[in-house]
Parts: structure tokens; C-alpha cells; sequence
């Protein structure tokens, strides 16, 4: 949306009455405006096309140009007016019938918007910007949140995740900034494992040093349901992070009498973790939420969704065990796994070079910058930080084992030297020790009538998406793995090279069916619009059309160029020749049953014998299902996004039109009832893929309807298990009652 996920989050936050402090956004949509009418929209994206992210030197160059054509353009007069009237509204105050008005200070945050995300996110790459007063400070720290869309991190973060630049705009939320003697954060679930636990960090001053993992916070561990405080790790506290008069944050000491005492007493801890669970309540899904308490008023600054739970505790801490020996640091465990590997310490963003495959990444705190080389690393580990640090959670994400807050890692651990990484319990020993994995007891599975399976973006991820249980892939995107290399497919097929992308598609995929037999695992072939992978080798010969949305993609371009779908489902053929059985093939966006038809026949041509499915995401085709039917599918899978887009006339891109994007309206619903009615007399299996499968309220609605299957992101399948199997159970026990009442 035009508020980007804070932004959303925080203004849907204030309506429903939670203490969220008094602010506003500055849209997307002023974004937008401040690049068309500074004629910078395509010198930016001329610098960005064609860039090798692998190169440092020219990613750090294209990144230093853009940023400095944007802090150097001039704010249109309209957005500068609308900014600054807004700001001085927030200083307004009612004093007994009297409007006192002064300058307030306040936090410029940058709220990243961006279509179908995947499992990884935007956390702590683009700026934040603290204690800001004037109203020209204010006009610099939002084009400061402008910038920090392109610094180097997030250009080389968005190409390797495949998000098109132009696509990816920015809001910036700007909030009174507190003045707080407490902050930090709370999930209302353990990060890592899962547990119905609230766990809460606490700092004294700013939570921002919670957050980056400058200091070391309390933890406090709250049971769930009864609120009780389970346990309290009280963490000395010598420095901290308050706000400067003059604007800005600076360090200062703590009096030594308060360094060792619990930072937030326990009627806040439980008043916090009420707030938590309420907030978790409203959004039916673990929160990350950060915190801070001004003159003994709690206040929530920001909530999002924990997105990197993963196994059961049972399952992580029995899985392995390490063998014990001589004990080099202890810190908190805060991302599951054990490993391996030679120290390399890094003090200075310059060492990150020596970091290679399988090291051990020791340092103070990681920073954003540092992600390359904690791709590389075995594990991480740290002396500041808790659960919710840089460190933390860019590990859980790229499921790397991380020990953070040990204090004195850096000092202790010496570069060059062996050790041994046990994640699990938060302790690195001296020398390689035996790693014993045991057979791992089965995290608690909930028996479903209806199939919970699991979409798969990115071939590397589906170890990950196995280990969640899922009943198998109900959307496999081709489009990453075909163009993995920075080559647009139909340009393989221009030099004659469509071997190239058969390779692609079937190393690609033999990683997500091994992982998965004998599950089923759909495969959507290429599905990309015209507009969306210019930036690729040959993309700039792809044909500019008024809609790509409408245009030349999905079946329709199967069919235009045959061979591209032939290399592709060459590749599938292979894997079929050496084994694999659980494959089907599935068209997206088709309207005819002659389309379905003709691309299942290039399969038939090369002997590819698999089930061939359909996506249905046009009115066309879920009006005349029963033609697809007679016609042979052998499976359907709704595609949300599009059929609700088709269905109400509402371009799902543009944000001036948000208010009416509705994927539940009775129309788009009485569509999907109809072909999932018509699909069950035809004895063909239904499912959904995309973010509708993740989204609780449409899985019930969807349960009710009868449906065989849905498919979530891997962060969701626990949950949407979960919402599956009560769904279930409370239509079996409805109808019992209906029984005996008749």
C-alpha cells in the first residue's frame, strides 16, 4: 500500500485504540511525484540497468550517484507545504481552551512498499532517522528515507531477490519521538522456536540499541495465557542511548547504582505482555513489536508479523547434540544449528573480505553491510545483542546458526582458531567437536482433511519449506531459476542456447522434488510480464505494451513462443526419465480451453507424461471450468491476486486505488465456489497458491467451500495447518449438533 508495512501497521494500530504515539505518513504515491516531477525516475533507473551487483567498486558508485541526485533535487512546493503543515499540526497543543503550537521532535522512518514479498524481508536496510526538529530538517531526513532505497545493501539485496527497482517504492512514517526511559522489543511468540511464549527485551533509553544490538537487554519470558513471568535474565547495562537537545541520539552513562537492576518492574512486564497478546489477537498471527515507556506510559512504535519461525524446540534442541568439551563463550542462542570452522574476527566493514564459505563470523554486532559475508559464513557470533538484534534476525532468515550477546567473543576467540558453534544452547567450545544428530522427534502434527502445502520461490529454500511438514509444492515459480543467471529466457532461445535454460529449469527443480518426494510438487512455467525482467541480458528487446498485466504473459506466451515452454518442460522431462513422479505442470492465466490444449501438447510432443494442471486467475476461465474440465485438467489452482484484479476492474499495482482491492468480495468468492462445485464432480483436485493461502481468514472461508488444498509461503504452513485442522473440527462438531437437535 501507499503507507508501506509500518505505516499500515501503525495507523491501524491507533484506530483500534492501542497507545501508539501521534504521527503521520508521507506516501508512496510523494515518492513517486518527487522523481517524475525532478525528471530523476530514469536517470535512476538508467544507472541500475544493467549493473553487476557483484562488482562493489561499480554497486557502490551507482549507489553514492543516485543517492546524491536525490538529497541534491529539489522537493516539489506541494509535497513541501503538505510535509511541513502536517509536521507543525503534530506540535499542537490544547491547554484549557488554549492552542499552544511549537516545533516537535520526532522520528522519520522509512516504510519500504513492495509486491508479493518473499520469505525474506526489507528489515533494517532502508533509514531511520531520530529527534528531528525544524522544518528543513525534516524536508532532508525524508529525502534521507528516499535515498536509503538505494544504498548499496538494498540494490544488491532486491536484484539477487529478484524485485524489479522500479517497482519497489517508499513511505516515510514520522511519529512525536518519546522521550523514553525504557524501550525495546517483544515477540508474542519465541522467534525461533515457536513456543506460545511472550518474550520481551528491555533497555534503558532508546530502543534503538535494542535493536541494532549495541547493547546487551533484559529478557523476560511471560507465559501466554496466564501471564505469569516465567523467567528474568537481568543484564548489566553501563551505557545508554538518549536524545541530544539539539537533535540526534548520544550515548550516556548509566548511574552505576541503576546498571545491574531489572529495567522494567513487573506489573509493566505483564501490562506490556497483555498489550502483546491483544495485539497478536487483531492480527491472528506472532508479532515482532517494538516498545518504549515515556514518563511510565507504555507506547507501541512499530508491529509486524514474525516471519522466521521454523521447527518446534523439541525438534531443533533433540535433533543434534554436540559433544561437550572445553567451554571458549556463552551467549543466547538466537538461531538454531551448530557448526564448525576457523574464527575470523571483524572489527572493521573492510575485513568482510576474509570471510570465506564455512568460517565463523565473530564480531561486536553485524550491520546490514555485512550480509554478503554472512551469507558465506558457518556461523555468527557476537558479544552485544538479544532475540531481536541485526545479528539475530538476519540469521533466522538465511537460517544460519547465530550466538549472540556473549560479551567478550571478540576478545576471547582469537583469529585463525578452530571452534565449534552449538546454536542450540548458546555455547562455543574450544577445537572441532562430534556433532551427533539424532533421530529428531516429529513436531506435534495436526491431522487435516485438507492438504497444507507450501509455495517455493527459490530452489535453495526448499530444504526449508520440507522440514515445515507440508503436504507437498503447490506453487513452484519457474521464474527465478530460469533467469538465475541474468539471461531474460527468450534471449537463450535468440542464440540458440535453449539448452542453457532447460539445465536451469531442471537443476531448479530437482532440488525442490528431492526435498519433497514422494510429495506432490506443481510447477507454474514462466510466467513474467513484459515490463518485469528488462533489467536481464536481451530484456531490452522485450516489446513495450500500454498493460503488460493484460499483455503477452502466462499461457498465452507459451504458445506465442513454443520454445521457450519446450526448453522448459525438456527439463521436467528429464526428471521424470530419472524418477521423479511427483511433478505436475501448471499454465497460468489461461481463458480458453484450446490455450490449456495446445501448451499440454508441446509437453506430449517431447513424451512428457505428468499431470497437467491450470491456474485460474480470469473470470473467463472460472466461468467456463466445466469446458476445462471436460477437456482433461488434472488439476486447478486459484491465483487470487489475478482473478480478483480481473473481477473488479481494479489494477492491483495502483495504490490510488487500495481502498478497493477486496480478494473476499462475494463476487470473486461465488467465482471460486463455482469451479471448486464443478472440480469436485469431476473428481479434480482444487487448491489455491499465493498470499491467499497464507491468510487465515480466506483459508476458513475456503475450507467451508470444500476445497482439497492450499498452499502458504513456508513461514505460515504451522500456522495455517493449525487454522485448518480447528476449521475442520468445528464443522464436524456443528454438524453433530445439528444432528441431535434434529
Amino acid at each position: 500500500g501507499i503507507a508501506g508495512g509500518k505505516g499500515a501497521n501503525l495507523g491501524e494500530l491507533l484506530r483500534l485504540g492501542f497507545p501508539v504515539p501521534p504521527g503521520f505518513v508521507v506516501t508512496s504515491r510523494a515518492y513517486w511525484d518527487f522523481l517524475d516531477k525532478s525528471g530523476l525516475r530514469d536517470r535512476i533507473f538508467d544507472l541500475l540497468r544493467n549493473l553487476d551487483v557483484e562488482d562493489t567498486k561499480s554497486l557502490e558508485e551507482a549507489s553514492k550517484k543516485i543517492r546524491d541526485l536525490i538529497m541534491g533535487a529539489k522537493v516539489p512546493e506541494e509535497i513541501r507545504v503538505e510535509v511541513t503543515r502536517a509536521y507543525r499540526k503534530l506540535g499542537e497543543r490544547n491547554l484549557g481552551g488554549v492552542v499552544t503550537r511549537e516545533l516537535p521532535f520526532v522520528i522519520v522512518r522509512s516504510s519500504a512498499t513492495a509486491e508479493d514479498l518473499p520469505e525474506a524481508s526489507f528489515a533494517g536496510q532502508q533509514a531511520t532517522i531520530f529527534n528531528v526538529r525544524g522544518d528543513e530538517e525534516l524536508i532532508r531526513a525524508v529525502k534521507e528515507c528516499w535515498a536509503s532505497l538505494f544504498t548499496a545493501r538494498a540494490i544488491y539485496y532486491r536484484e539477487k531477490q529478484g524485485f524489479p527497482h522500479e517497482k519497489v517504492g517508499i513511505a516515510v512514517v514520522i511519529q512525536r519521538m518519546l522521550d523514553s526511559e525504557v524501550a525495546g522489543v517483544m515477540f508474542t511468540a519465541d522467534p525461533v522456536t515457536g513456543e506460545p511464549k511472550i518474550i520481551i527485551e528491555a533497555a534503558y533509553g532508546q530502543g534503538d540499541a535494542v535493536v541494532s544490538g549495541a547493547v546487551t537487554p533484559d529478557r523476560y519470558v511471560v507465559d501466554k495465557e496466564t501471564l505469569r513471568i516465567l523467567e528474568k535474565n537481568v543484564m548489566e547495562q553501563e551505557r545508554m542511548m538518549v536524545r541530544d537537545p539539539s537533535g540526534g541520539l548520544v550515548w550516556k552513562e548509566v548511574d552505576p547504582r541503576r546498571r545491574k537492576e531489572q529495567k522494567l518492574s513487573d506489573p509493566k512486564i505483564r501490562e506490556l505482555a497483555l498489550l502483546g497478546k491483544r495485539i497478536e489477537e487483531h492480527y491472528g498471527w506472532p508479532q515482532d513489536i517494538e516498545w518504549a515507556v515515556e514518563k511510565g506510559e507504555v507506547y507501541i512504535v512499530q508491529s509486524r508479523a514474525v516471519t522466521t519461525i521454523r521447527k518446534t524446540e523439541k525438534e531443533e534442541r533433540r535433533g543434534e547434540e554436540v559433544e561437550e568439551g572445553e567451554v571458549l563463550v556463552r551467549g543466547i542462542p538466537a538461531s538454531p544449528g551448530t557448526a564448525t570452522g576457523p574464527v575470523k574476527i571483524v572489527l572493521d566493514i573492510k575485513d568482510l573480505d576474509k570471510v570465506e564459505k564455512g568460517d565463523i563470523l565473530v564480531t561486536t554486532m553485524t550491520t546490514p553491510d555485512m550480509v554478503p559475508a554472512m551469507r558465506r559464513a558457518g556461523a555468527i557470533v557476537t558479544d552485544e545483542g538479544g532475540l531481536t538484534c541485526h545479528a539475530a534476525i538476519v540469521s533466522r532468515e538465511l537460517g544460519i546458526p547465530a550466538v549472540v550477546g556473549t560479551g567478550n567473543a571478540t576478545k576471547v576467540l582469537k583469529e585463525g582458531m578452530v571452534v565449534t558453534v552449538d546454536a542450540h544452547r548458546g555455547i562455543v567450545y574450544k577445537g572441532e567437536r562430534r556433532v551427533e544428530v539424532k533421530r529428531r522427534e516429529r513436531a506435534r502434527y495436526l491431522p487435516t482433511a485438507t492438504m497444507v502445502k507450501v509455495n517455493v520461490a527459490f530452489p535453495e529454500a526448499a530444504e526449508r519449506a520440507a522440514a515445515t511438514g507440508a503436504d507437498g509444492v503447490g506453487l513452484l515459480r519457474a521464474e527465478h531459476m530460469i533467469t538465475e543467471f541474468g539471461i531474460h529466457p527468450a534471449e537463450y532461445i535468440r542464440r540458440g542456447e535453449a539448452e542453457k535454460l532447460t539445465e536451469n529449469v531442471y537443476r531448479g527443480v530437482k532440488r525442490v522434488v528431492e526435498a519433497f518426494y514422494p510429495k506432490p510438487v506443481w510447477y507454474r512455467t514462466f510466467d513474467a510480464r513484459t515490463d518485469e525482467f528488462r533489467h536481464l541480458e536481451g530484456g531490452d528487446k522485450e516489446p513495450r505494451e500500454d498493460n503488460p498485466m493484460l499483455g503477452v504473459h502466462g499461457v498465452r506466451r507459451s504458445i506465442m513462443e513454443p520454445e521457450i515452454l519446450e526448453a522448459e518442460l525438456e527439463g521436467i522431462a528429464r526428471l521424470v526419465d530419472e524418477g521423479y513422479d511427483n511433478i505436475g505442470v501448471m499454465f497460468p492465466f489461461v481463458s480458453y480451453p484450446w490455450e490449456f490444449l495446445e501448451a499440454r501438447s508441446v509437453g506430449e510432443e517431447i513424451g512428457l507424461e505428468v499431470e497437467y494442471g491450470i491456474m485460474v486467475e480470469t473470470p473467463a476461465a472460472a466461468l467456463t471450468i466445466e469446458d476445462f474440465l471436460e477437456e482433461g485438467v488434472d488439476f486447478i489452482s486459484f491465483g487470487t491476486n489475478d482473478l480478483t484484479q480481473l473481477t473488479l476492474g481494479v489494477d492491483r499495482n495502483n495504490e490510488l486505488l487500495k481502498d478497493l482491492w477486496n480478494e473476499k468480495h462475494p463476487a470473486v468468492l461465488r467465482l471460486i465456489q463455482e469451479v471448486i462445485e464443478a472440480a469436485r464432480d469431476y473428481g479434480v483436485e482444487t487448491s489455491v497458491c499465493g498470499q491467499a493461502g497464507s491468510d487465515p481468514d480466506f483459508v476458513r472461508l475456503l475450507v467451508h467451500m470444500g476445497i482439497d488444498s492450499v498452499s502458504a509461503n513456508i513461514d505460515a504452513v504451522e500456522r495455517i495447518r493449525e487454522v485448518v485442522h480447528r476449521e475442520e473440527r468445528r464443522i464436524l462438531l456443528e454438524a453433530a449438533r445439528k444432528r441431535l437437535e434434529e
